[in-house]
Parts: structure tokens; C-alpha cells; sequence
């Protein structure tokens, strides 16, 4: 299930939007400000961030600035502003898209999936270290040579790569794991699927390089 972040401070707007996104099966997440809007982003992994420029605390701008600083997530705003400065400012601080407010329902999830689209295709070559995924193709490449990895396994590597040096929790794996194969997938089935995925991509999968392990935290994938 795709994740959105959603940061408006608008109640009932978020409420109605939280509804309206769920029935369409995105799994959404809710903050009203900067500091907490920011701070979900760095908890979780997300696909889109749906972002208001005026905000309870801080503004959108200052939000998206930091989000590209760490991420190439597709953002894109929504506002009651019609002010073309405000539109261009969104843009040159790297928004995908903007939505003025009120706006269809049907025509945000049409730009949601747009900007999650263009998105896709931009990135399709994702690489840490001498590993590399071409994710149209499907393939994983280690110094130039095919990789071949199980359906786990490959998504797990995507979740490292696509959130590289970011700190991703034992938990967060895991929901990640049991997203893609519908089954329940316990710390053990982790640890064999971390063990199996070391020994592919790594020159010494005792002392591994790209992907290290922040004990008591978790794993970060790594340039090396």
C-alpha cells in the first residue's frame, strides 16, 4: 500500500482528505505543522507528501526545502493561494505539482499518481556502493554483473536504496517484507533475509559495507 504524508492544519479538510484517500487505498499520515510534519518524514518511508504552504507552525516552503535536502519523494502543495510568486516559489524549491484549494478530489489522485509516476521514471537507476537496481528492467547489478535475487530480497534492497543513509527500524522492514509477500513475517524471517541479501551484495558479508547495522536501531544503506 503506497504511503502519503499529508501536512495541512485545516481539521476538518485533513479529515475529509484522510477519508477520501483511504477509500482510494492509500495509507495516510497526518501532521498540522514544520516540526512535527518534518519529523514523520523522517519515521516513516512515503511515496507523495501533500503539503499546505500556511501551516499551524513554520510554512509548506520551509518544509519542502527540507525535503529535498533528503529525499526526491514527489511533493506537491496544496493551497488557497492563487498568487502566481507563491506558485514559482513552489516550483524552484522542487514541488511536482500545485493545487489550489478547493480542488476535485478526482483530480488530486490524477496528479498523485502523475507526480508518483514521473517520479518512477526518473529514478530508475537507484545504486549504493558497486550494486545497482534498474527498476524498469528489475535487475540488480553487482560490478556489472546480474544479481539474481528472490521477491523479498529484491524489495528489500529497493527500501535500502531508495532511502539511502536514512535509518530504517527492524519494524519498518518488516511491514515492508509483509507488504509484498502477504504473510506474516516474523524478526527471525528478517534476520534470514538480511543474511541471504549480505552474502549477494557484499564482498565480505561478515563486515558488511553497504548495509550496516545501527545496533539497537536498526540498518542504513550506505555509498562506500
Amino acid at each position: 500500500m503506497q504511503r502519503i504524508l499529508l501536512i495541512e492544519d485545516d481539521e476538518q479538510l485533513a479529515r475529509n482528505l484522510i477519508r477520501f484517500l483511504k477509500t482510494e487505498m492509500y495509507e495516510v499520515f497526518h501532521a498540522t505543522g514544520q516540526t512535527d510534519g518534518l519529523q514523520e518524514f523522517e519515521r516513516q518511508i512515503f511515496d507523495c507528501v501533500l503539503l499546505d504552504i500556511s501551516l499551524q507552525e513554520g510554512n509548506g516552503f520551509a518544509v519542502c526545502s527540507a525535503i529535498r535536502k533528503r529525499s526526491d519523494v514527489p511533493v506537491i502543495f496544496l493551497t488557497a493561494s492563487a498568487d502566481e510568486a507563491c506558485t514559482v516559489a513552489g516550483f524552484e524549491l522542487g514541488a511536482d505539482d500545485y493545487i489550489g484549494k478547493p480542488f476535485r478530489p478526482r483530480e488530486l489522485i490524477a496528479r498523485i499518481k502523475n507526480a508518483m509516476r514521473k517520479q518512477q521514471t526518473a529514478t530508475h537507476l537507484l545504486s549504493c556502493g558497486n550494486v545497482a537496481i534498474d527498476t524498469v528492467k528489475g535487475i540488480v547489478m553487482k560490478n556489472g554483473t546480474e544479481l539474481f535475487l528472490s521477491a523479498l530480497e529484491y524489495k528489500l534492497l529497493l527500501v535500502f536504496f531508495t532511502n539511502k543513509d536514512k535509518l530504517l527500524s527492524r519494524d519498518r522492514l518488516i511491514d515492508e517484507l509483509w507488504s509484498v509477500s502477504s504473510e506474516f513475517v516474523s524478526d527471525n524471517t528478517l534476520n534470514v533475509y538480511m543474511k541471504r541479501l549480505r552474502e549477494k551484495i557484499e564482498d565480505d558479508p561478515q563486515n558488511p559495507t553497504i548495509i550496516k547495522t545501527v545496533r539497537g536501531l536498526g540498518y542504513k544503506a550506505v555509498d562506500v
